[in-house]
């Protein structure tokens, strides 16, 4: 009879590897890239103002959906997703940031086509 000993190099890997890839994890590591492509917009000078208001205040729709899914989690005993009145005001300033996005990159557009109808 042949008998198969399981080794593992680092103890309890895949727990660790799980740990590292949980979704809190994955969302906060998601904001160094995040915030580096405001510091290149920002740094270009090339994009509107209203647009980059928008995407800085995407920043505050993630401050205010992390502790609003905390608040879900320990008072509703659910997800953000399953308490509207909380999810939606989370939402809200997602749809904010999108408005100003538009709006700046919409204004840039019109000023364009304003220069050049006018040469």
């Amino acid at each position: 009879m042949v008998r198969v000993v399981k080794y593992q190099i680092i103890p309890n890997m895949e727990s660790i590897i799980n740990n590292l890839l949980s979704k809190e994890n994955l969302f906060a590591i998601s904001l160094f890239p995040y915030l580096g492509f405001l510091w290149f917009l920002t740094k270009s000078g090339k994009v509107p103002k209203l647009a980059l208001i928008g995407f800085y205040l995407l920043l505050l729709f993630v401050a205010i959906t992390i502790p609003a899914g905390l608040y879900a989690e320990n008072h509703y005993h659910t997800t953000l997703a399953n308490v509207d009145w909380l999810h939606g005001g989370a939402e809200f300033f997602l749809t904010l940031s999108n408005i100003f996005v538009v709006l700046g990159f919409r204004k840039m557009v019109i000023t364009a086509e304003n220069q050049n109808n006018t040469q």
